[in-house]
């Protein structure tokens, strides 16, 4: 665990900006609204893992702080139309952060097409999804915030460039505890948030109609092999009448998606999935929906520390995983 990272009152976040250090800050928006401007950059959500465990602060902040580099890191906002550059303008040796507001253009955008954005995967990029309370969902939009304009923004990613020392490098890893179920393979026929049509092995079928028909656990994520990678779909709202399913990030056609298999118990099967000896992390988040349907709150997923999102970002979008950054 990097000691540095953690949960903290607003002063002495404040305190670390007008030091003048490079931070990645997540929290409340009422929280985050009364730090300075500075070399920062930021993203709402109120819940986190801590040393402590799981937990959930309104007037507290989680911060990152960013070091290491050779030359100042580069933090600016990205819209729609430019986010498809992110990789390509990333330092050549180094890494990038990105935090989206959730619901917003560009998490539709990079979402669907990262995955083919220029460069993707030649450069270590980390992230992840801003949130918000969930008690807030009807009337708050998730935001991220460029700490050396104090600007906020729902429409926007926000972006921090680290470039690296030649001598050190930036690598990702993803933890997942979710494998496919025995259950059919699921193909669609088109990509999106929203699906309803596709076949259950082989056969014409409807998602909807087959997740209730079948008594499916819709905690559970759908899972695919993207490339030799697990990676999940999680499930948001099952509409049987309709026939349509909602979800949290986009399938794509050609792909065979599984329910995934039932995890026993989150907390040990994490401490397993995790390296021996895990290095310095630099940056690691988890998924919003780990938390709540583990029952994190009040435990800790071994030194791993930061924020509860709404999507994590290791080079594409992700769902119900850990992510995490190390600079070796």
């Amino acid at each position: 665990m990097n000691r540095q990272q953690t949960l903290m009152p607003l002063p002495l976040a404040a305190e670390m900006i007008a030091a003048g250090q490079v931070l990645c800050i997540a929290g409340d928006e009422a929280a985050l609204r009364q730090l300075p401007r500075g070399q920062w950059i930021g993203g709402t959500i109120p819940y986190f893992m801590t040393g402590d465990g799981g937990q959930v602060s309104r007037d507290q902040v989680f911060v990152t702080p960013v070091t290491g580099f050779a030359e100042p890191p580069r933090l600016r906002l990205r819209d729609r139309a430019a986010l498809p550059g992110i990789c390509r303008d990333a330092p050549e040796s180094g890494y990038s952060i990105v935090i989206i507001p959730a619901f917003s253009d560009c998490h539709v955008e990079f979402a669907q097409h990262a995955p083919d954005y220029e460069e993707m995967y030649l450069k270590p990029l980390v992230g992840w999804i801003a949130g918000v309370h969930l008690d807030d969902l009807a009337q708050a939009r998730p935001r991220v915030v460029l700490g050396p304009t104090g600007e906020f923004a729902d429409d926007c990613a926000v972006v921090m460039d680290v470039p690296l020392p030649p001598e050190r490098f930036a690598q990702i890893d993803i933890v997942n505890l979710f494998h496919p179920g025995h259950g059919p393979a699921i193909v669609f026929p088109a990509s999106g948030f929203t699906v309803g049509a596709c076949s259950l092995d082989g056969q014409p079928g409807n998602l909807a109609e087959y997740l209730a028909s079948a008594g499916i656990d819709t905690r559970l994520p759908l899972v695919a092999d993207y490339c030799g990678a697990l990676v999940n779909v999680s499930i948001k709202a099952v509409d049987r009448a309709s026939g349509r399913v909602e979800l949290y990030a986009p399938v794509f056609p050609g792909l065979d998606y599984r329910i995934a298999a039932p995890v026993d118990d989150y907390v040990a099967s994490f401490h397993q999935a995790l390296p021996g000896q895990t290095p310095e992390i630099a940056f690691s988040c988890n998924c919003i929906l780990n938390y709540l349907h583990s029952g994190l709150e009040g435990k800790r997923t071994g030194d791993l520390v930061g924020p509860f999102t709404f999507g994590e970002i290791g080079y594409q979008l992700l769902n119900q995983t850990l992510v995490y950054l190390t600079v070796r």
